[in-house]
């Protein structure tokens, strides 16, 4: 078989040759490379032998259908076949002097070299079968000339390798893996940065990679038109020479714009939700529109509309901006599938971590160890938030350094007091009283947020208030939609019921979770709320009265406050019921004194240990180069236990459907939320293995996720 018919993609994935393929990936970690301050000619190398292995017959005949008589060993082993493994037996055509950093580049860009979920890394291997080596060269006469005469296209000197030649360098790739250091591979971040951009641009790799590693243009944010004595960050000067930066502002006081004038470089801007980095990935679109501007979340490639190209950018390296939570990053500090390509993307960056505050217990540890990984990775660290305890803040200022570091911004007493805009009333959890505040609300044509602690109040509260004001618009959003159905609401949110310019501009319900308290820039009349803890509670306060003009200021809008009951889920009831006292009643909340409240509800920080979890303590890393870890390690660190569900009617199309199809009928939920009626529900074994619950799409696109038991349509 020539080279030119060595497949290096099925023909359902494009059929792609194996000299297109190395080709795309020579292309793509030039330039990677090169942006990355790595070893070009070296990188270059690499992406000509990491798939050389898939000239093996067992691959050729896999990926073309092929049915051909196996041994037993092959019929045995036919999962087991790793084409990178086989790539090893061409290291002979390269300088001796190579061998080791073209290891590090090939060996483990698909899998762990040891540990492996499936056991199926170089070392596993070793430790397992005796006989790998030999399969893995099996017939090396007959398919390493092909195999060769591609490294002759690049232009690389080429000979003839004897199986005995290709067998010691097989085996010198095992002791060298064998005696790996503790630490990280940059190099296998780079091929398998390039390896993915490759893959998914194939023909054109090589016109989209000028979009990437490029340094966005920030002057837009830095324009004499976005000053103003209403937004006083905007007046503070951020040219200071440190690194870092801490600002604490309120809501509204110009804190995107101030963080983003402190970036040198690319950006990596990260929020605590889903809809908040949404809003800001739209905002930064419109304001930076000719950079490249990405979103990293479960819906981002949805979020990016059908245009390929953008869907499929969406998680790659190289953003000039990239939007996302911190879960997005976590894979530093815990080391999971792909670590090495974030550390290499992250390097140098500048990193905004806003509303730091939403973060306790295990997500709080989480953070703090990811600032530390920041910092090795020589990132400049800009944090923003309104609300922070004292206790946490003296903790991260340290943490960055200290003031020599630390560019400090906190706006003084005059200031905060135009920001002064709540009325708080804290309510009695009476239903007769709530109905009274919204009817009165409504007949003052005021648009009302309603805030609750769960899916489950938010979804009885609307149902209700639905029936008790039919003549009005009302909507529910949270977490436990489809992921086309929270894109939906999001977008009519915003443009629907926050929309004053709109001529049937009137009275309106919004019934919601915390979905809503960070970043979204929508400015409602009224709020009635559960108790949350305060720092929570203050960003949810930042959606109401939040418009801020010369007519706004010193003029004040309601917030009524519920008192808390028995069951504080999902916070811890202690916590709200210090907010709760914190709270003034029939008054004005002052922002002067926002800071001392929050101060005697936290006066200390608990955090979860989770060094346990970690890659790197006592200043060294505890894991060998070119491994990985599962999954389950952010699981169980962060107590999350992720499912998804899908409803009935979508089953069939979620079976049949590609990545995009299945993604827009998901939704997302706790599997603690689940886990008590799992074995009720079919789990299909496809995609995201989604449980299929039996509930209406009329019912569903309205409510969300309701929980029915499987016989409940019978």
């Amino acid at each position: 078989m020539g080279n030119s018919e060595l497949l290096a993609k099925s023909t359902e994935n494009g059929g792609l040759t194996l000299y297109e393929h190395t080709s795309h990936v020579v292309e793509a970690i030039e330039h990677f490379a090169r942006a990355l301050g790595q070893d070009i000619a070296l990188a270059r190398k690499g992406a000509i032998l990491h798939d050389l292995g898939k000239a093996h017959p067992h691959f050729q005949h896999k990926i073309r259908n092929i049915n051909t008589p196996q041994t037993d060993y092959e019929r045995e082993r036919q999962q087991a076949h790793r084409h990178e493994l086989s790539s090893l037996g061409f290291l002979p055509l390269f300088p001796k002097e190579d061998w080791d950093g073209l290891i590090d580049l090939v060996v483990a860009h698909h899998k762990s070299i040891e540990k492996d979920s499936k056991e199926r890394g170089i070392l596993d291997l070793k430790n397992n079968d005796r006989a790998f080596i030999d399969f893995h060269l099996q017939n090396w006469e007959l398919w390493s000339g092909p195999a060769i005469e591609i490294v002759a296209r690049f232009g690389l000197p080429t000979r003839t390798i004897v199986p005995e030649e290709a067998r010691a360098a097989f085996e010198y790739a095992i002791v060298y893996c064998e005696r790996k250091p503790k630490g990280w591979s940059p190099l296998k971040g780079l091929l398998r940065g390039a390896d993915h951009f490759g893959s998914a641009f194939t023909h054109q790799t090589k016109s989209l990679l000028e979009r990437t590693f490029h340094k966005p243009n920030l002057q837009w944010f830095h324009a004499e038109s976005r000053k103003s004595p209403l937004y006083p960050l905007s007046q503070i000067n951020t040219d200071d020479e440190r690194s870092h930066t801490l600002v604490v502002a309120p809501t509204g006081a110009g804190k995107t714009d101030f963080l983003m004038r402190r970036c040198r470089g690319r950006i990596f801007y990260t929020l605590p939700f889903q809809a908040s980095i949404n809003a800001m990935f739209e905002r930064f679109k419109s304001a930076i529109p000719e950079a490249d501007i990405r979103l990293l979340h479960a819906t981002s490639r949805l979020k990016a509309g059908h245009n390929y190209v953008e869907q499929t950018l969406q998680p790659l390296i190289g953003a000039s901006v990239k939007v996302l939570t911190p879960h997005q990053i976590a894979s530093i500090i815990f080391g999971t599938s792909g670590y090495e390509t974030v550390m290499l993307d992250l390097q140098g960056t500048d990193v905004i971590l806003d509303e730091i505050h939403t973060y306790s217990d295990w997500s709080g540890a989480m953070v703090r160890e990811i600032v530390r990984a920041l910092l090795r990775l020589k990132c400049r660290i800009h944090i923003g938030t309104a609300t922070i305890p004292s206790v946490l803040y003296k903790q991260i200022l340290v943490l960055l350094g200290g003031p020599e570091s630390v560019y400090e911004v906190k706006l003084p007493d005059v200031q905060l007091d135009s920001f002064n805009r709540h009325l708080i009333y804290k309510e009695p959890n009476d239903p007769l009283r709530f109905e009274a505040i919204l009817v009165k609300a409504v007949d003052a044509q005021e648009r009302v947020l309603l805030v609750h602690n769960t899916v489950q109040a938010a979804q009885e509260s609307y149902a209700r208030w639905k029936d008790r004001f039919p003549s009005i618009p009302i909507m529910l959003i949270h977490s436990r939609f489809r992921r086309k159905d929270r894109i939906r609401l999001e977008t009519a949110l915003k443009e629907d019921f926050d929309n004053r310019s709109k001529p049937e501009y009137g009275p309106c319900l919004v019934v919601s979770t915390q979905v809503v308290e960070v970043s979204l820039d929508i400015s409602f009349d009224r709020m009635i709320t559960e108790c949350a803890p305060l720092d929570a509670l203050i960003q949810r306060f930042g959606r109401v009265n939040r418009a801020r003009n010369n007519a706004t200021i010193g003029r004040y809008k309601p917030v009524h406050v519920l008192a808390p009951n028995d069951n504080a889920l999902p916070y811890k009831a202690p916590i709200l019921r210090e907010s709760y006292r914190q709270l003034p009643d029939g008054a004005l909340l002052e922002e002067r004194t926002v800071q001392a409240r929050i101060d005697t509800v936290y006066p200390e920080i608990e955090t979860k240990e989770i060094d346990m979890h970690l890659i790197f303590k006592d200043g060294q890393f505890i894991i060998k180069e070119l491994t990985h870890r599962g999954k389950s390690i952010i699981v169980e660190a962060l107590e999350i236990e992720s499912a998804t569900c899908i409803l009935a009617s979508d089953r069939a199309a979620y079976e049949a459907g590609n990545w995009e199809t299945r993604q827009e009928v998901d939704i997302p939920v706790a599997y603690s939320s689940i886990k008590r009626k799992a074995s009720k529900y079919v789990q299909l074994q496809v995609g995201s293995w989604p449980f299929v619950i039996p509930q209406s799409e009329l019912e569903h696109i309205e409510l969300g996720l309701i929980l029915h038991e499987p016989n409940k349509y019978l």
